[in-house]
């Protein structure tokens, strides 16, 4: 098994077929087929179906290219890690951000990064905190904002600020930041809620369980952007991060007022792997992503969150 065989099975999945992986690997048909069936022999399965849609993975050839990929990134990140220039930071580093925060945060930490460290390769992947969490832990990313995820064994966590969790209606509702509303009131109209078994359910299920009050969930989704589309057509509330609706209640689109009875928090933490060692390139991006939340929170660009021992925010505005 060589890299030329793991880039020859990685760009055939990819394209879907050996005439085009040929053609993007400078090579001709005949060596990227032999490739294949080389590797196919040497692990005694097939690797890909040949329909008359092109070459499909068969579920061996799955895990190989999940595990072709992963190798094939962790050689590119060790080049650019052993090659830099005298004196600079280099490397790829792949960095998760929670959906809620990605239009706050990504811009300005790529442009932070492309300053201050050209050498740095930013690879950035949003999603929901659960998902985020398998990616770190299957070891696709290097870094990760989360919430409500303490230190582990193997996961360093570093609390960055705390966000209350908001009802969101429609703009007709007319929900103030300044009038909380209580959960049980809440949990009364028809609910568009994350899927069950995410982390934001599961601090919003939580505190359903807190105030013994039942929810009537219509539709649940594991898109932020469905949800708040879902409450503008008039399917139901949501509740939400207060960043992820303050474009939205600014724009009179929503109205939102935080929860009470009781209150609902999300803990925004960093997280990193224990094991292994650190690149310098990681070590850069993660104090960058700290600088950048401290300067969103304190310059009042993330309005509905605090940080660590602050006094809670006014609202949304």
């Amino acid at each position: 098994m060589d890299v030329k065989q793991l880039k020859a099975i990685v760009t055939v999945a990819e394209v879907g077929s050996v005439t085009r992986a040929a053609e993007l690997l400078h090579l001709v048909q005949p060596a990227v087929t032999r490739q294949i069936r080389t590797l196919e022999q040497e692990l005694g399965v097939e690797l890909f179906e040949r329909t008359g849609q092109g070459m499909r993975p068969t579920a061996a050839g799955a895990i190989m290219l999940d595990r072709a990929r992963r190798a094939l990134n962790e050689l590119e990140r060790a080049r650019a890690e052993v090659q830099p220039a005298p004196g600079e930071v280099a490397g790829i580093v792949t960095v998760g951000l929670l959906e809620s925060t990605s239009d706050l945060l990504a811009e300005p930490l790529v442009t932070a990064i492309a300053r201050d460290h050209p050498g740095i390769e930013l690879r950035l992947m949003t999603a929901y905190s659960g998902h985020l969490q398998q990616w770190l832990d299957d070891g696709d990313l290097d870094l990760t904002l989360l919430y409500n995820l303490n230190s582990t064994p193997s996961l360093n966590a570093l609390p960055l600020a705390r966000e209350r969790l908001w009802a969101v209606a429609p703009a007709s509702a007319g929900l103030r930041a300044d009038r909380p509303v209580p959960f049980t009131e809440t949990a009364g109209h028809p609910l568009v809620m994350p899927t069950s078994g995410h982390a934001l359910r599961s601090l919003i299920d939580a505190a359903a369980a807190r105030a013994e009050s039942a929810m009537n969930v219509v539709v649940q989704t594991n898109s932020m952007h469905v949800q708040k589309r879902l409450v503008l057509a008039g399917h139901g509330w949501t509740v939400l991060p207060g960043l992820g609706i303050a474009e939205d209640v600014a724009r009179g689109t929503l109205s939102a007022a935080p929860l009470s009875e009781p209150e609902v928090w999300r803990s925004i933490v960093l997280v990193t792997p224990r094991a292994g060692r650190t690149p310098p390139s990681v070590e850069a991006v993660a104090r960058e992503l700290v600088h950048q939340v401290n300067s969103a929170v304190t310059q009042g660009r993330w309005p509905s969150a605090r940080l660590p021992g602050a006094e809670a925010p006014a609202g949304l505005e």
